[in-house]
């Protein structure tokens, strides 16, 4: 497995660069866009190799937790407009929270369901908060959607280890998979042990946990068994369980382990001591292993590896105008300039 450096960086990208990676980016996007369709522009911007690649091709930091936010909100900037049918909700903190009323008006501008991608926004964030325990938490969410399909990126943090780790969603035209959903994770480690409910490795443990809430078991004696069990390897069974949640769940008596995800309450530490009781009382394991998997063509805002000229940054963008411009040319035309895109020099340090 392949890993990326990316630690939880402070400070925001200056506004003479953020504006210049909207004025690079909008091209790129449409380039691949009219060249070679919109699935495959979703494909790449869900391929974490492609997503990081692209950051560090508009000049922001390679090894920095920024490059996810600033590049989303560069997207926003561009595709959230009349020349594109594709648009960005979510995004940071506050504005992840924002993401089903950004959803309702997005969707109302190019005529899709909101409410099925509410509902698929809302299970993917819970999947990769609860469903897979890595010890990151969820706090940057941002849905990409067109009318026939859509992914996910989202970000998580771990405070103690001031690192972060990125996900990515495959590329969807209906509900999202519980089971290896990923395109893949850029992560800073593979942690040595976590709970990877997502993974095929934990199939029966989903099943079992779904069997357990169903027949109303855990009203005779998990109650119990929770106060007083340590796992092996020194785990704890969560103590603390929304045992309000578990009830609405038995009533609800749910099919899917994604139904169970999306029940208010149900969060890590009740899916943890189901998953940990699952293996303990039932002998049925879970997929203990991370999934985490795992480029400066102009530069980076703080210098590294050489800094941003800026005069070549303007240039690169009148070319690549230049380059939609001409876009109706036949084949010849076109991979004459795309070769002199990817010949040119990279740009000297500013002195």
């Amino acid at each position: 497995m392949k890993s990326m450096y990316l630690p939880l960086h402070d400070g925001k990208a200056p506004y003479w660069l953020l504006n210049r990676m909207k004025k690079l980016a909008k091209p790129i996007v449409t380039l691949i866009i009219e060249e070679f369709g919109e699935k495959e522009f979703f494909e790449r911007i869900s391929n974490p190799i492609f997503f990081q690649s692209f950051s560090n091709v508009l000049g922001f930091d390679w090894n920095s937790s920024g490059s996810t936010t600033v590049l989303i909100g560069v997207l926003k900037s561009v595709l959230n407009t009349e020349d594109f049918e594709i648009r960005v909700a979510g995004g940071k903190g506050a504005n992840a929270l924002k993401t089903p009323e950004e959803i309702r008006t997005f969707a109302k501008e190019i005529d899709v369901n909101a409410e099925k991608l509410i509902k698929a926004s809302r299970l993917t964030a819970k999947i990769d908060n609860s469903a897979l325990q890595d010890g990151y938490d969820v706090y940057h969410h941002a849905i990409i959607f067109s009318k026939r399909y859509w992914t996910v990126i989202q970000q998580g943090m771990n405070t103690q280890l001031r690192m972060a780790r990125r996900y990515h969603w495959d590329v969807y035209s209906s509900k999202p998979e519980v089971e290896n959903p990923h395109s893949g994770i850029v992560a800073v480690r593979r942690e040595n042990e976590v709970i990877n409910l997502t993974s095929d490795r934990s199939r029966d443990a989903r099943k079992v946990m779904l069997d357990i809430l169903k027949d109303g078991a855990f009203k005779r004696d998990y109650t119990k068994l929770i106060s007083i069990v340590r796992f092996r390897d020194g785990i704890s069974v969560p103590k603390r369980i929304d045992w309000k949640a578990i009830e609405v769940a038995y009533e609800l008596q749910p099919e899917r382990f994604e139904d169970l995800l999306l029940i208010k309450g149900i969060g890590k530490g009740t899916l943890r001591a189901l998953t940990l009781i699952a293996d303990l009382i039932y002998n049925t394991g879970y997929d203990k292993q991370d999934p985490a998997k795992y480029c400066f063509a102009l530069g980076g805002k703080d210098g590294v590896p050489f800094p941003v000229n800026r005069r070549v940054y303007d240039e690169v963008i009148e070319f690549m105008r230049s380059v939609i411009e001409q876009s109706r040319l036949g084949d010849f035309e076109k991979k004459k300039l795309l070769l002199k895109l990817f010949n040119e020099r990279a740009p000297e340090p500013i002195s």
